[in-house]
Formats: structure tokens, C-alpha cells, sequence
């Protein structure tokens, strides 16, 4: 059972609003810089950026972590790790850096991101912009620009996607 959460033009609203909001958080944005978390923060990271240079007329630096490494639980969350490198172009130190992902769930992504971060340089302030937040902490993490906040039953995974037709679905898993 599949049920679509926010359809292409949702998506695109959101991802509009977002933007709008983080420059405004950021104070028009001058120090702004966006990382996207691998794997399915990429896409958003840009989706943000691009609207941002739309409506700023200039484009913030954008870069991406990698955090397999970072997590507490990869030893079992991932059995046989997809590790690509982390990419920020930029001197992190004194700026407003936007951790980007497509959904939050636990926070422990998020806890990663953070460390891996920080082994690139100490930003002034550290924000969370994430598509959907579909509730089940495990840490004490929030995000300071939503998409969408959803309640997803436990069991159920939520997919992002950003093709021809973004959209963000819920899949709940059929128990046996």
C-alpha cells in the first residue's frame, strides 16, 4: 500500500517556502551555506539552492557529507556500507551552515551529519532544513525548516523522490 504525502506541485511549494524561510532565519543569507546529507539530502540541497538564487539573485555555497562512517549503529545499520566522499568546498567557520536531508526520523542521521561536519570547521550556527519530519525520535533532534510534518506508523518507510515527478510517498509495510 503506497500513499502519496506531497505530490510534485507540494513539493515545490515546500521547497519554496523553505528557502524563503532560511534566508530570513539567516538574515538575507550572507554567511548562508547548504549540506546536503548523502544520499537523500543531494537533490533537496540543490532544489534549495536553486531557489534561493531565484529569489536572492545569487547563488549560496553548497556542499555534501557522507555518513557512514559517523554512525553509532553502522556496524548493524549497514551491513555492506555505500561510502562516497564528503564534499564541502567551503571553510565552514563563522557561517550559517543548513544540514539538508530529505526526511528525519530518529535524529541519528542528523547526529552524524553534525560530527562529520564539524571535522570540516566550527560554522557559527548550525540549522536542520529536512522535506518531511515523520516523527519517531530516538535523540532530542529538531528541524528548523520543514516541508511537512507527518505521523508515519512505526514499520512504515516514507521515499523521497526527486525525478520528472517528485513526490514524497508513504509505504506501510504489510505485516506477515
Amino acid at each position: 500500500m503506497s500513499e502519496v504525502l506531497l505530490d510534485a506541485e507540494a513539493v515545490s511549494r515546500a521547497i519554496r517556502r523553505m528557502a524563503s524561510e532560511i534566508v530570513e532565519a539567516t538574515k538575507g543569507g550572507a554567511a548562508l551555506a547548504l549540506v546536503g546529507v548523502r544520499r537523500g539530502g543531494v537533490e533537496l540541497t540543490e532544489k534549495l539552492r536553486e531557489a534561493i538564487a531565484a529569489q536572492e539573485g545569487r547563488v549560496v555555497p553548497t556542499g555534501l557529507v557522507d555518513i557512514a562512517l559517523y554512525r553509532d549503529d553502522a556496524a548493524t545499520a549497514l551491513p555492506d556500507p555505500k561510502i562516497g566522499p564528503s564534499v564541502v568546498p567551503f571553510h565552514p567557520e563563522g557561517m550559517d551552515v543548513v544540514l539538508v536531508d530529505d526526511v528525519l526520523q530518529t535524529g541519528r542521521t542528523v547526529r552524524a551529519a553534525i560530527d562529520c561536519l564539524l571535522d570540516h570547521g566550527r560554522p557559527r550556527r548550525v540549522w536542520l532544513a529536512v522535506l518531511l519530519d515523520r516523527g519517531g525520535r530516538e535523540l532530542p533532534v529538531a528541524a528548523d525548516f520543514v516541508g511537512r510534518r507527518v505521523e508515519v506508523p512505526e514499520g512504515a518507510r516514507v521515499h523521497v523522490s526527486f525525478g520528472e515527478d517528485p513526490k514524497a510517498t508513504l509505504e506501510i509495510a504489510r505485516s506477515v
